[in-house]
């Protein structure tokens, strides 16, 4: 029998630390995939997006999502992660299936203003939290890889 090859829509990712070593979460809106929990700011490749840089994407997600802030982006991942949008969850009503690149950032400065899309967000310091109550999915799967766990 013949396997069927799965399609995988990309997310990119920052970790984007503080002087402090924090890392910026964004809490997911009530009627999203990471209700309840916190993610990262990025987000996925459009499609007009094929032959742009990774790094400009996450720029773009950034302003986007946070505001205006100085950071930079190490170009070199850290880690990958999986999340499944349920079929319930999406225009299409099939599962969607997204493969996340995280990227780790230096936080400079800059107010964070974040969109609508996520309802707060909170600087967490990594080692010192639990990871499965704040995170989960790719999100969690691609934190832990980040720190060795």
């Amino acid at each position: 029998m013949k396997k069927e090859k799965d399609f995988y829509q990309v997310s990119l990712k920052l970790l984007l630390k503080n002087k402090k070593g924090e890392i910026l979460a964004l809490k997911g809106i009530d009627n999203g995939s990471y209700a309840g929990y916190y993610e990262l700011p990025g987000g996925r490749i459009d499609t007009d997006e094929f032959r742009i840089d990774f790094i400009e994407i996450l720029k773009r997600e950034a302003l986007e999502e946070m505001g205006n802030s100085d950071f930079k982006i190490n170009p070199k991942p850290v880690a990958i992660g999986r999340h499944l949008v349920p079929a319930s969850m999406t225009s299409l009503h099939k599962d969607t299936h997204i493969l996340i690149v995280f990227f780790e950032a230096e936080y400079f400065g800059g107010d964070i203003k974040i969109s609508d899309e996520h309802l707060d967000h909170k600087w967490f310091n990594l080692k010192e939290i639990d990871l499965e109550k704040y995170f989960k999915s790719g999100i969690l799967e691609g934190i832990k890889m980040y720190l060795g766990k």
